[in-house]
């Protein structure tokens, strides 16, 4: 398969733009990033994590004019959840009560709010004694004054309910491994929830529960009415089914995400009856891989139901027709004429949506939307430092990957225009479940305002482009991967549009895996820069946390039976292989990859004298936040990169 031509101008030195390179202070120190937007009972909030306060977290609601805004937990408090240390879902809201989780403690605490907005007469009280525990993905049942939500202990999730008055949370459910994203029905009556069990991943294969809610709270008739059961034997079933974000649209009306056609797709659920409908069957997907909790694709407004769908990576925001004669046909689906197409975490009520929204030329930012008018509002969390002319557009690349198949990549010009001379980054996103997306990155303009070309690639696995996509990666991570990265830099280098001596690549997490793998692996790259990644599956197979303690399984096989294929596969192994310059970066507090990992990589590297650079952040774990490690990490991998490079 051949890549899609790009046509690159002749190059002319003399002629081309002068450069203003961005500022790694502007790109990452000062902007915060936007969480879990929320409307209720007229309130809007939001979570900021600022960069500039260490990554704090911190809770914000709109003042009651609707101009500016209102903190309402104030340093040092900062709201993050520890479950599955990716947590997420971190405060639920109903009426004037507000319960939230504080880093502090890792406990429960209960804030009343002010019916006409402003600040809270009073401090927030603390639910929940600390303890070995963590808390998250809550919603608080009004009638019986409590909070339901998660509770991971003792290496188990439990649904557990905690007074609003503060006491020990009681169990409401046991599963059987993993569960959340619980929904009450409108009327009370009934609670839906998601389980996943090991080895499988929930967007491997998971199951939508429901079950009664009776006058004492409890739950009665517990079933599962969706979804994948326990696999018998590990790895992926053949029809494994995943689902997302159960959505309350009417007292019996539950509408639900499932990949049972191969695309997580919209299906609506009458609970009293057990029928299903299928509301849009389309290529396209209406669900993300749910790494954290307080995902949400869906909203309903109490009138009419609004997604976002991804086709090809592209997202898009419209209306559901629910009408009984349209529904199962494609056009149910209404697209809404809005200029973003990067989109996440939809909430709606009575006829007013928000959504963190952004665009190629917008940067990530509050969207808020009147759904009768059509008349909306963005709000950026920082002003663009970049005039619109200046900011490097993704342009889409479709390429043959590994075995042939049509791969696809984010491709990025450098400022000037792209030419043969010109450096090229390729990004391998982490996860490896997950996706590159096209809103505004201010880190990938740092490189196109420096003259690098920059791919960002959506290799085999990720989302956004089916199940069927996604399972590429099924039992083949690093070689997949590795191999559609290579392919989407030589794809640009083919036309005309990249240095083949100057192709360098990098990546998090399981992106630097990637990135080392590649390095190893192929010949097609000459630097690299990892950031928290995996260089020996055998040791993560065996020493990381709960959440992804199976995830391997299906990526790689079953451990320790496929301990050869782990061998294989693993950069440490095969260090001497790699030969060209390599940069690190490190969160000693790192509980998902170990930082052991780091450092035995960068000894064997050393060993071989292969340049090698190490930076370790005592303060910082899987992901980093403080804005004096994100804007060290820019400067020194690109410092390293000049310097090998010759640049």
């Amino acid at each position: 398969m051949h890549p899609t031509p790009l046509t690159a101008p002749p190059h002319d030195a003399t002629s081309a733009p002068r450069l203003q390179p961005l500022p790694a202070a502007l790109v990452v120190g000062r902007t915060p990033s936007l969480k879990e937007p929320l409307l209720r009972n007229g309130r809007l909030l939001w979570l900021e994590q600022r960069p500039q306060e260490q990554g704090r977290t911190t809770l914000m609601q709109q003042s009651a004019q609707g101009s500016g805004a209102v903190e309402l937990t104030p340093a040092p408090r900062n709201l993050r959840s520890r479950v599955h240390e990716y947590g997420g879902g971190v405060y639920a809201l109903e009426g004037n009560d507000l319960v939230f989780v504080d880093d502090g403690d890792r406990c429960l605490w209960h804030l009343g709010l002010e019916p006409g907005g402003g600040l809270p007469p009073h401090p927030p009280r603390r639910l929940t004694e600390p303890g070995p525990r963590a808390f998250a993905d809550g919603l608080i049942d009004g009638p019986r004054r409590r909070w339901i939500g998660v509770m991971e202990s003792g290496g188990r999730d439990q649904l557990v309910a905690v007074p609003l008055a503060g006491g020990e949370p009681q169990r409401v459910h046991q599963p059987t491994d993993f569960c959340g994203y619980a929904a009450l029905s409108p009327d009370g009556r009934q609670l839906a929830w998601v389980e996943w069990q090991q080895p499988l991943m929930p967007w491997d294969g998971s199951q939508l529960w429901l079950a009664d809610v009776n006058a004492a709270g409890g739950l009665e008739r517990v079933r599962q009415v969706a979804g994948t059961g326990r696999p018998e034997s590990a790895g992926p079933p053949t029809r494994a089914i995943s689902v997302f974000q159960p959505l309350w649209i009417g007292p019996e009306h539950l509408v639900v995400a499932s990949d049972a056609s191969g695309w997580w797709n919209l299906q609506r659920l009458h609970t009293r009856s057990g029928q299903w409908q299928a509301l849009l069957p389309l290529q396209a997907e209406f669900a993300m891989p749910q790494w954290v909790y307080g995902m949400r694709t869906t909203a309903w407004d109490g009138q009419q139901l609004i997604a976002a769908a991804c086709w090809d990576g592209v997202w898009q925001l419209g209306r559901v027709d629910l009408a009984a004669d349209r529904v199962g046909t494609p056009a149910a689906w209404q697209p809404l004429e809005l200029p973003f197409d990067d989109l996440a975490a939809l909430s709606a009520e009575a006829g007013r949506l928000v959504a963190v929204a952004s665009s190629p030329t917008s940067a990530e930012g509050l969207l808020e939307l009147d759904l009768a008018s059509g008349t909306w509002q963005h709000t950026p969390m920082a002003s663009c430092p970049l005039e619109p002319e200046a900011i490097s557009r993704p342009e889409p690349l479709w390429f043959g990957g590994h075995g042939g198949q049509r791969t696809h990549a984010w491709f990025y010009p450098p400022a000037g225009g792209a030419h043969g001379e010109a450096p090229l980054l390729v990004k391998s996103h982490s996860g490896p479940t997950s996706m590159a997306r096209r809103g505004l990155s201010l880190a990938i303009q740092f490189w196109t305002s420096r003259g690098w070309g920059v791919v960002d690639v959506n290799y085999g696995g990720s989302t956004g482009f089916g199940r069927a996509y996604r399972e590429r990666l099924n039992g083949q991570w690093g070689v997949v991967d590795v191999a559609d990265c290579a392919a989407a830099a030589q794809a640009v280098v083919a036309a005309g549009k990249a240095s083949p001596a100057r192709l360098a690549i990098e990546g998090g997490s399981a992106g630097g895996f990637t990135t080392l793998a590649a390095l190893c692996f192929t010949d097609v790259f000459r630097a690299g820069a990892c950031r928290y990644g995996v260089a020996d599956l055998g040791s993560l197979a065996q020493d990381t946390h709960r959440f992804e303690a199976r995830y391997l399984d299906g990526l790689v096989g079953p451990w320790p039976v496929a301990k050869a294929t782990y061998t294989d596969r693993s950069p440490l192994q095969h260090a001497d292989r790699i030969r060209c310059p390599v940069i690190f970066f490190q969160g000693l507090d790192d509980l998902v990859v170990p930082p052991e990992q780091t450092d035995r990589m960068a000894a064997a590297l050393k060993a071989n004298a292969v340049p090698v650079e190490v930076h370790r952040f005592p303060n910082e774990g899987h992901g980093f936040r403080s804005s004096t490690s994100l804007i060290q990490v820019l400067e020194a991998t690109e410092a390293f990169f000049s310097r090998h490079f010759g640049l």
